[in-house]
């Protein structure tokens, strides 16, 4: 990241957890923190004049199997995409069902938008955009608790074996990243509670929001070097 670097980015890149930062991402519109840190990191790594997209009216891009997808932010600059983001968050107590909608939509939004981006959707020589995902999930003992899978035919995957529906999500979203879905994709639970202290956990590096910064912020830069 650029000497540029905002406060909020330069505390959670270094590991440090200002409780104002955290505060913004876990209370009340507990997604608006994290539309704040990519303001500011598109800004501070050399695109300050980038159109960043957060109105329904300008967030939708063509699709492959669809007509086009409604995304939660989408960075433009001079006429490129540079990024497209989805900011998601789940607090129970319906967590089996809500986690397999979240994954099965992660999945299929991946998997239709590098279609149409190999198709030409976003012109014959684009280069390839940052591609983000961003789940938020309510920790309590009901999502710490390890989860009993129906296996009537073939057994699951050793790794989902007892696990918990925040490991599931952790899981999720580093296969997301390995496979090559996502550019980045980071894994967050947070109390009830949090927004009185703002507390938050991660479960593995490659999900942590440090990583996400630092991606985030690199690509931002190399556009912005091109």
């Amino acid at each position: 990241m650029g000497n540029r670097e905002s406060a909020m980015a330069k505390q959670i890149a270094s590991g440090n957890t200002d409780s104002g930062a955290r505060g913004a991402v876990t209370a009340g519109k507990n997604m608006d923190g994290f539309v704040e840190l990519a303001h500011e990191l598109v800004a501070a790594n050399g695109l300050p004049l980038a159109n960043i997209c957060v109105q329904r009216r300008v967030l939708t891009l063509p699709s492959f199997f669809r007509p086009t997808k409604l995304w939660d932010m989408l960075v433009v600059y001079r006429g490129e995409l540079v990024a497209a983001l989805e900011f998601k968050s789940q607090v129970g107590p319906s967590f089996g069902n809500n986690f397999n909608n979240r994954s099965e939509e992660a999945i299929g939004t991946a998997h239709d938008f590098w279609t149409a981006y190999r198709e030409g959707a976003l012109g014959e020589e684009a280069p390839r955009p940052f591609l983000g995902w961003i789940m938020l999930l309510e920790d309590c003992e009901s999502s710490r608790s390890p989860v009993r899978d129906s296996e009537p035919h073939f057994p699951v995957f050793p790794e989902f074996k007892g696990t918990s529906y925040s490991t599931r999500y952790d899981l999720l979203c580093r296969k997301l990243v390995q496979e090559g879905l996502y550019t980045s994709a980071t894994f967050l639970s947070s109390s009830r509670t949090a927004a009185e202290d703002g507390a938050y956990r991660h479960l593995s590096d490659l999900t942590s929001l440090k990583t996400f910064v630092t991606k985030f912020a690199g690509h931002i830069a190399a556009v912005a070097a091109r």
